[in-house]
């Protein structure tokens, strides 16, 4: 064995509960894409059905649609995705382009910030294109409503002069399909909503999903990695293949340095260790949220701007990035008088449960 195995082996580090100037978009578990991921993410994509893992009942829904719109000789019913980020949204708009032949034509909500932004776009489509929209409910409203008539007429209005000599030209444009992807399905429009014939909830994934990821991910990168190491990084993923693969690639780095390039339980538990994620996942803004909520408000309730205030971070970053997995596993309870931190919380942070009332005011 050698000696850089002895040091990983000895235990003698501890948990490194703060990472000093590490920010929410830091975060090696953040669900969101990242620089990294983008230059990742086409190496490690599955490139047909056949590989892609999860997602049952969608990925099954989504095989019989293609194989029938295959058989009329028409493009796909226009489909969104949502969910949390992270599950696969923009991979099954790859996949579906792939499966019918056609050209993938992405672009974001946030970039289309007028009409004219996406004459271009759906001028340049051709017979069975995909257009895939992410973060579709970003879109502006007015974006929004041009949109309509090429989504069900497959033409766009133009309004020329103005006043008593205004005219309304339609432009006719090649039959498309529309892949829309969301992580806040709340914030569509109903009419947009509508005009989506195939509708798929993105969920998370079990750890039985994410060992293969991991597995396969693995296989790619050209890792050694036995089951136990694979297992370890799936169970700390959050359900999350994006984060599965991140972690993946954080442990390769640290077993090719001081594990021989081999990936086993002890080199992913110390790999991920060091990287500030214990056995459930949780990183140190997670466990500095559940602290401030556990110690500084002795189990709450107490609203969220007091525990940004607490933590210096901003609202939207604890509601959208951190507060969305402890709800998942049980560890924050969201009441009207503000969030709560539940039993296993404490437990899970080694803190005894206060007996008397809070000692905080209860702030929404």
């Amino acid at each position: 064995m050698s000696d850089a195995r002895k040091r990983l082996l000895s235990g003698d580090d501890a948990l490194p509960q703060d990472i000093a100037g590490a920010s929410a978009d830091d975060r090696v578990v953040s669900p969101r894409e990242g620089i990294e991921d983008e230059l990742f993410g086409a190496t490690l994509r599955p490139r047909t059905f056949d590989e892609y893992v999860g997602q049952r009942e969608v990925v099954e829904n989504l095989r019989i649609a293609i194989a029938a719109a295959k058989k009329r000789g028409e493009p796909l019913e226009h489909a969104l995705f949502y969910g949390p980020p992270g599950l696969g949204k923009t991979t099954l708009a790859t996949l579906i382009a792939h499966e019918m032949g056609a050209a993938l034509r992405p672009t974001s909500g946030p970039t289309l910030e007028k009409p004219k932004d996406l004459v271009g776009i759906l001028t340049a489509l051709e017979d069975g294109d995909i257009l895939f929209i992410d973060e579709i409910h970003r879109l502006g409203r007015v974006v929004e409503e041009f949109l309509y008539p090429a989504m069900e007429d497959f033409q766009i209005d133009f309004v020329v002069d103005r006043g008593a000599y205004a005219k309304t030209l339609k432009l006719p444009l090649k039959r498309f399909t529309l892949v829309g992807a969301t992580t806040r399905a709340g914030l569509l429009t109903a009419p947009l909503r509508e005009r989506f014939g195939l509708l798929a909830h993105m969920d998370y994934y079990d750890v039985a999903d994410l060992h293969a990821i991991v597995t396969r991910s693995a296989r790619v990168l050209g890792v050694p990695i036995d089951a136990a190491g694979a297992t370890t990084i799936a169970s700390r993923s959050r359900g999350t293949p994006r984060i599965a693969n991140r972690l993946l690639r954080r442990v390769r780095d640290f077993a090719e340095v001081m594990a021989d390039g081999a990936i086993t339980e002890e080199v992913a538990d110390e790999g991920l260790r060091r990287e500030g994620v214990d056995v459930l996942g949780l990183d140190r803004l997670d466990r500095a949220f559940l602290e401030a909520i556990c110690t500084t408000y002795r189990g709450g309730p107490v609203g969220i701007g007091a525990i940004a205030a607490t933590l210096s971070e901003e609202d939207e970053t604890l509601e959208d990035m951190v507060e969305p997995y402890l709800l998942k596993i049980g560890f924050v309870a969201r009441t009207a008088s503000g969030r709560k931190a539940t039993p296993r919380a404490f437990q899970h942070l080694r803190i005894d449960e206060p007996s008397g009332p809070a000692a905080q005011p209860r702030l929404i």
